[in-house]
């Protein structure tokens, strides 16, 4: 068993402190002997004495505690604010994901308690914390201190919170600091002080302020130069690794090993920070984690301690993270937890914060790595981890409450002022999409790549690992074989995406040693005991032969190892439905447990939840018979946080409804996975296996499928088969919507066009195919997310090559091909329905013509260029649909819309998914009207509402949602737009026109920066565009100067009237000499139109996207959008827009959600 650390009342407040560890004794292999907790029950609170003015009073039950701890609790003055401002974090990206729409979420509920009126300023439109349930007024603005500044200006404010929108809120709030805006206006920082964050950010005053303290800091020198780090690294010695400073997720930084690797790393941070550092490498150290809180009377706890799996070189947010820490002994944990409370009293951090440590592995020797003085990944994973709410609490600190007067939101019957106590393990393993990215190495290091990640819940490591893996990708079944690497020494020893993969390989098929395996992985031994302890009940299973033969304990086993039923079957050559009976037949299903963050010493009132076979009573009953709500997953490229909004406005709903709620996720970066959310949260799986077991357990009156994205989805006609009442839409209906040969014949019979298509199972049959249609044409596999696989192609020759590309991708279903309609317009439908009858419906219009994936494409709503008569045929097209199929609930469906050569408009639809779509929120909200809560509605058949025509209702406003990439951190990765999905979130903002609106979004995505005026623009791409001449003269109008780097489209451009373009020598493998080019001639943007994605690494055009994202400049690499925004600074350089914040000027786009709406939708 796990050695637990069980810890509690170590904090130190009024009361002495008493800090007891103990460690639970190694129980016998795999049994897990539980002794009866005894239980200390708080008595109902007694008495009526109330806190007088300005006291602050212990929450607890006893009115004589009350009593006396008024008198000794320290009289702090509460900050005088009624409305205070929210800076959020903006679009979801690499390194700054869904766990702030978590952390703010909590924030605006804490600010809701108090009486305080919060505006918000977000452009993440697809997040629950940018609804008026939490907010007063809310912006879809860009997250930048010029915007701030004029909502600061025109709301006037008391108060300001910076430290719940990540990295982009806390750069925010040191630059309105310097800029004087805030003390100007009279506008209160709540929380950490901006000098704190400022020593946090800032490595060297970092370093220096630990030095006064005595607490070791890596070394480091802080430089601006290139020169100057060459100079620092001969002095610390290599091997090296290089920080940049105010950035997020390790932007920038890596491990040089050599002047030559220092060189080139260190031009390109200087292009993305001010400032780096130079430090002493400690690769092969462990990395530690310690989440700390701090309220105003100097009252500090630790709330959860973890350790990375990985040793240190790998980004914290690319490694597997364990909590509580499984390796240290006692006098490593407090030495670390002591240096903790010190580190964070002297910066003088109010709230919460992390501390992260190298740890040497053969010495008590440690080094302080950093300190985030704001809510970050971590804190999101440990609020879930111990059921601590980091954020609610460190918001009401911020209000002026101390730790021991709030209570305990779990128990809520203690104090907030306590350290969780685990009688469980976490694990979290991260998602990365790397597989989607030509060009992007695997390998992972101090920069982080992944874009989500996944907590699973045990009671042993071995169970919490292999549900955390299942978690991560369906496909897995556990810690088991997946890849087998040609050179294995090499993919152990350099961290990628799959070592973990790898570890098994080596143990499984090489019969690598833990101590062969220790020495070139540096993880420590206890984790590759554990790992071998699942091989080891593999083969154990496998040597019996048969499922027949599998008894009682090898099964029960098994389960308590964290195998799934499926896994199982697959060794022992059987089926999963046959493992299940076996063991059920055996009586061994699994037990719930509950978190309470006490280790069960006190009672607890939440239903935060999870399923164990390590245990041998549940600590629930199961009377309430709720409603289950499927969640999303892990975020990932294709499905993110606007599915997890979606799944929390439905269980919202139900709840409303009078129902009771179950919801099922597992993604510690979510809304939904918040411990009161729903009236049962089940922190497990969402695969069959363990829907099943949950729903068996808690005889729910049924299932919702429809709001969770894809995966749900992908088990509903499972469910429905095996007895659950799946709610809504009948999966039959799913299943033919996702069957292409079923969809197609569905479509013909009513009477609806698609482009002509067909299924091949050779390569002959798709040649034929081609030539008959013509190219060029798409191929895509059936049963995919987000386009994966899927390509346009050309001619014959990339048909034969993309062929094997994407016929393995889903090797039991055949290939589709389908003619690819060339320059057409794309259209998005969002709809609800029930019965089969249409209740409301949202027409959305792609800037870009189709060919980019609609979860890239910028989507214009209300649509501005269609005609009445086709909005019309595409309402009529959705009744079709909604009817043909017999929908209840939501549904989305992708249209194509393109003049023939008589000059009829065809529409065609290409896709149709029966549940809610990436575009529900932005719908929702643009219009007013929540999808959701219809669909809702629909799915239970319960106050189903008359239907609504909104496309028909008038608006004088605009609302365009653009995509956020996060190419800057996906080294190589071509920035081009296409069929296959890559952007990893979304931002959307309004405006009073088409052009307003798309200015204020583009300016919304994370780091985008507008060119000065006069400055120069590198234009390239293919010149048969028709809108590179109209841009390239438009930009010239502006003042901008054009350049370029080859023959042809100097020729081109220097034809057109008016316009003179100089030719420049572009070196293609230099970065540093390339960064002087572009410095030399002031190039600000980049305006790349190719064809097709560059064919390798000295592709020119290429070379120009690329480096446009590395050195962080604006890139537009799309034709129609690449126009749109040349015609909108058209607008906007009349206006001021390029000289920036002035006082006293607000621009028009500065209105709230209800301004633009007319009403609080």
């Amino acid at each position: 068993m796990s050695l637990l650390r069980l810890q509690s009342c170590g904090a130190r407040s009024f009361l002495r402190p008493c800090i007891r560890s103990f460690h639970s004794s190694r129980a016998a292999a795999f049994a897990l002997s539980q002794t009866k907790p005894l239980r200390a029950v708080a008595a109902p609170a007694v008495g009526s004495y109330a806190p007088k003015e300005g006291e602050h009073v212990l929450n607890s039950p006893s009115e004589v505690a009350r009593k006396i701890s008024a008198k000794v609790l320290p009289r702090l003055p509460r900050p005088d604010v009624k409305r205070v401002v929210v800076v959020g974090s903006g679009g979801l990206s690499i390194g700054q994901a869904g766990e702030f729409d978590y952390s703010g979420s909590q924030a605006l509920k804490a600010l809701h308690e108090e009486g305080v009126e919060a505006i918000l300023i977000n452009p993440n439109i697809a997040t629950w914390q940018t609804s008026h349930q939490l907010a007063s007024e809310i912006y879809f603005l860009p997250v930048t201190a010029d915007y701030v500044a004029y909502v600061l200006e025109k709301e006037r404010p008391d108060g300001i919170l910076l430290t719940f929108g990540g990295q982009s809120a806390l750069n925010v709030g040191i630059e309105l600091d310097r800029m004087g805006v805030l003390e100007r206006l009279g506008v209160k920082v709540l929380g950490t002080p901006i000098r704190t964050l400022e020593v946090s950010e800032d490595r060297e005053l970092f370093v220096q302020a630990l030095k006064e303290i005595d607490i070791p800091v890596a070394q480091s020198t802080a430089v601006s130069t290139v020169n100057d780090a060459l100079k620092a690294a001969e002095i610390i010695g290599y091997p090296v690794i290089l920080r940049s400073a105010f950035t997020l997720g390790g932007l920038g930084s890596g491990f040089a090993n050599n002047p030559d690797e220092l060189r080139d790393l260190s031009a390109k941070s200087l292009s993305l920070s001010p400032q780096v550092l130079i430090e002493r490498s400690m690769k092969g150290w462990k990395e530690l984690e310690y989440e700390v809180v701090r309220d105003g009377a100097d009252n500090t706890i630790i709330c959860c301690n973890m350790e990375n799996f990985d040793p240190l070189g790998t980004h914290t947010g690319d490694s597997i993270v364990v909590a509580p820490s499984q390796t240290l002994p006692d006098s490593e944990y407090h030495m670390l937890r002591s240096a903790a409370l010190k580190v964070i009293r002297h910066l003088g951090v109010v709230g919460e914060c992390n501390i992260q440590y190298a740890l040497n592995p053969n010495s008590m020797e440690y080094c302080v790595i950093e300190v985030n003085a704001r809510l970050s990944r971590s804190s999101a994973l440990a609020s879930k981890a111990t059921g601590y709410p980091l954020a609610y609490t460190a918001a009401k600190i911020a209000l002026g409450h101390t730790l021991p007067e709030l209570p305990n939101a779990v128990t809520k019957t203690t104090t907030a002022c306590f350290e969780p106590s685990l009688d469980y393990i976490v694990t979290k393993i991260p998602k990365w999409d790397l597989a989607k990215f030509s060009q992007v190495s695997r390998e992972v290091g101090s920069s982080m790549k992944s874009v989500g990640e996944v907590m699973a819940i045990g009671r042993t490591f071995e169970e919490s690992l292999q549900k955390a893996i299942r978690q991560v990708d369906p496909r897995w079944k556990g810690f088991e074989v997946v890849i087998e690497p040609e050179n294995l020494d090499e993919a152990l020893s350099k961290p990628t995406d799959m070592r973990l993969f790898a570890i098994a390989y080596a143990m499984f098929k090489k019969n690598y040693t833990v101590d062969h395996l220790h020495d070139l992985t540096k993880i420590d031994k206890w984790y590759l005991y554990k790992l071998d302890n699942i091989v080891q009940t593999h083969f154990a299973l496998k040597a019996v032969g048969s499922l027949e033969k599998v008894d009682h304990e090898l099964m029960q086993r098994a389960k308590r190892m964290g195998f799934a039923d499926a896994q199982i079957a697959e060794i022992t050559g059987s089926r999963e439905d046959a493992v299940r009976a076996h063991r059920k037949a055996f009586g061994i299903t699994p037990f719930v447990k509950r978190i309470d963050t006490l280790a069960a010493e006190y009672p607890a009132h939440t239903n935060y939840l999870y399923t164990t076979y390590n245990a041998c009573e549940h600590d629930v009953d199961f009377e309430e018979h709720g409603t289950m709500v499927l969640g999303s997953g892990v975020y990932r490229i294709g499905s993110s946080v606007e599915f997890d909004w979606c799944a929390v406005t439905c269980a919202r709903k139900l709840r409303d409804m009078g129902k009771k709620t179950i919801m099922i996720n597992y993604n510690p970066e979510t809304v939904s996975t918040d411990f009161d959310e729903a009236d049962r949260l089940y922190f497990e799986e969402l695969g069959f296996e363990r829907v099943m077991d949950i729903y068996e357990l808690e005889c729910a009156q049924g299932a919702v499928v429809s709001v969770g994205g894809q995966l749900p989805q992908n088990i509903a006609l499972r469910l429905k088969d095996n007895g659950v009442n799946v709610l809504g839409t009948d999966p039959i209906q799913i299943d033919t919507a996702e069957d292409r040969h079923k969809f197609s014949s569905v479509l013909d019979k009513i009477g609806v066009d698609q482009p002509e298509w067909t299924e091949v199972t050779s390569l002959d049959s798709a040649k034929a195919f081609a030539n008959k249609v013509g190219y060029p044409v798409l191929i895509r596999p059936s049963y995919v997310l987000s386009g994966a696989a899927m390509n346009v192609v050309y001619e014959e020759s990339a048909l034969e090559y993309n062929l094997s590309a994407a016929a393995s991708v889903s090797p039991l279903h055949p290939v589709v091909i389908t003619k690819f309609i060339d320059g057409a317009q794309e259209i998005d439908v969002d709809a609800v329905a029930h019965n089969g009858k249409l209740l409301v419906h949202a027409v959305s219009e792609h800037v870009e013509s189709a060919g980019v994936h609609s979860g890239d494409a910028t989507l214009v709503l209300p649509p501005y260029s269609l005609p009445e008569v086709d909005m019309a045929r595409l309402k009529t097209i959705a009744e079709k649909v909604a009817e043909a199929f017999e929908i209840s609930g939501p549904f989305n469906m992708q249209v194509i819309r393109k003049q023939t050569d008589k000059g009829e408009t065809e529409l065609k639809v290409i896709e149709c998914n029966l549940r809610a779509s990436r575009s529900f929120p932005f719908v929702s909200k643009v219009l007013g009207h929540n999808f959701i809560d219809t669909a809702t509605s629909a799915i239970v058949g319960q106050d189903v509402p008359e239907p609504i025509d909104l496309m028909k209702e008038k608006r004088d406003y605009t609302s365009i949602k653009v995509a956020q990439f996060s190419w800057t951190r996906l080294q190589g990765a071509d920035p081009f737009l296409g069929v296959e999905m890559a952007s990893t979130g979304e931002v959307a903002s309004f405006g009073k026109d088409v052009h307003e609106a798309y200015w204020t979004s583009l300016l919304s995505t994370t780091g985008f920066k507008v060119p000065k005026a006069g400055s120069g623009v590198l234009v390239g791409g293919d010149i048969n565009k028709p809108e590179m001449a109209s841009i390239s003269t438009r930009l010239v109008e502006l003042g901008f100067k054009l350049y370029c780097s080859s023959p042809v489209i100097e020729d081109f451009l220097n034809e057109l009237p008016h316009v003179t373009a100089k030719r420049i020598l572009l070196p293609k493998t230099d970065k540093r000499r390339l960064r002087e080019v572009f410095d030399e001639y002031d190039i600000l943007c980049v305006v790349n139109l190719a064809k097709a994605q560059g064919t390798d690494l000295l592709d020119e055009d290429y070379v120009a996207r690329r480096n446009a994202v590395d050195f962080g400049l604006p890139l537009l690499n799309n034709a129609k959008t690449a126009e749109l925004f040349v015609e909108a600074m058209a607008k906007k350089i009349p206006q001021g827009a390029l000289r920036g914040y002035q006082e006293g000027r607000i621009p028009s786009e500065v209105r709230s959600w209800r301004e633009f709406v007319g009403y609080r939708a």
